[in-house]
């Protein structure tokens, strides 16, 4: 089970984006997930008429390994770790370490 899953709000707490906030756009692999607004790069890009790309610099947002980010909980402000708990029907569900409350499937 991912502790982290796509549409989550995590904030960076390691590297050149510490401390953004941002939503869980997608999982490009086991450990790299792809955050809206973090870690930005410019991509210089050739003009390609075919597919009616212009050149040019263009933003794009990389993946970031999820061991530098971590879910932001609301109710604190500030960054928690995710626990896993197993409910008496035998479903897991994911919790805050820190209160033990249910995180919320987006």
């Amino acid at each position: 089970m991912n502790k982290i899953r796509t549409g989550d709000q995590v904030i960076v707490i390691a590297g050149r984006d510490k401390g953004k906030r941002g939503v869980v756009s997608s999982r490009k692999d086991d450990s790299h997930v792809l955050v809206e607004g973090v870690n930005l790069v410019k991509k210089h890009t050739k003009p390609n008429p075919m597919k009616g790309v212009s050149g040019g610099i263009v933003e794009k947002t990389m993946p970031i390994h999820q061991s530098n980010v971590a879910i932001f909980n609301a109710t604190t402000g500030k960054a928690d770790r995710v626990g896993i708990k197993s409910l008496a029907d035998g479903k897991r569900v994911r919790v805050y370490k820190s209160s033990g409350e249910e995180i919320k499937v987006a």
